[in-house]
Parts: structure tokens; sequence; C-alpha cells
């Protein structure tokens, strides 16, 4: 019999609203992989968990496991990368590495050489003046790490090798591209 409930270490990817004062998110979690999890009540201005929930935040967090979707029960910020947070353009490109991980990985695939590729870049990201390459060379990585492209081989245009994997143009990629030229 497995555990009703469970901790982590994860990067918020997402978070979207849900019903009146939820909302879901989804979380690339150090040891479950990607994960959705509803956060019930964090819409309520008195929520102690709404600000430890923001994408690309590093969170440790506990959750339940429900019927559908399990739910969060605690959450706490390890690093909210502020350095990042102070300049658009870096923030652009942040949100753009979630939905990278978003679109690339499934549910409950745990990935460890992944997770810490993450964490590495968006401390990179806080320090990096240049962002095209780093985005780049962010999107060769996890092609990569997930079996999309082999090692050591060069990849000349890493943004149409991710729209294919994805099959499809990834929605922030606007935001990256015309914010890093």
């Amino acid at each position: 019999m497995t555990s009703r409930s469970y901790s982590d270490f994860g990067i918020v990817l997402t978070r979207r609203n849900f019903s009146e004062a939820d909302r879901i998110l989804s979380i690339y979690s150090k040891n479950h992989g990607r994960v959705s999890l509803l956060a019930k009540g964090v819409r309520k201005p008195e929520s102690r968990k709404r600000g430890h929930i923001e994408v690309f935040n590093l969170i440790a967090f506990q959750a339940a496991r429900g019927k559908g979707l399990d739910l969060i029960t605690e959450a706490e910020i390890i690093d909210n990368f502020p350095l990042v947070r102070k300049n658009l353009k870096k923030v652009a490109l942040a949100y753009y590495f979630m939905e990278v991980i978003g679109r690339t990985t499934h549910e409950g695939e745990p990935h460890a050489e992944l997770y810490t590729n993450i964490l590495e870049n968006l401390s990179k990201l806080g320090e990096e003046t240049e962002l095209k390459k780093l985005r780049k060379e962010f999107v060769l990585e996890v092609l990569t790490i997930l079996g999309f492209w082999p090692r050591g081989k060069i990849l000349v245009d890493p943004d149409a090798k991710l729209a294919e994997v994805t099959e499809r143009n990834l929605t922030s990629v606007r935001v990256g591209k015309s914010l890093l030229k």
C-alpha cells in the first residue's frame, strides 16, 4: 500500500485558476517528475500558500493523494530567483523555460538530470547577459536529456527541433524570441 501523502522539492511550471478560490499547479518535482496538484483556497486573500506558488519558484511542498488530482497541503519557497524577476527579458525567458519543460515531459516521469538542469539554468539566468545563447543551450540540453537528440551532436536550429518534438510552436517562444534578438 502506498502512502497517502508525499513531500518533494519542485519548480512551479504553470498555474491556472480553478473554481472560485482554487488553482491547479503543474510542478516539475525532483522525485516525482511533473505533477498536477490542486491548491485549495489559494486565491483567497488570507491564504498563506498564495505567495509561495508563483511560476518558476523553487518550492518544498507536501501533497496528499486525491481521487482525481493530488492536493497540495503545504508549500514553502526555497528560491524565487530574485535576480531573474528584476528584468523583464529574463522573466520572459524563465517563463519560456517552464513552457519547454511542460510541453516536453509527461506526468509522473521523474528525471533527476532534467530537474538539476532546470535549476542550474534558472540560477545562470540571474547573471547571464547573452540570453539568446542561453535559451538555445537550454533547449538543446532538454532535448538531449530527454533523448530527442544525441549527446555531442551539433543542433543548428534547436527551435525547429523543439517544434517538431512538441508538434506545435510554443506560445511564449514569441516573447522569448522577440525580446532576445
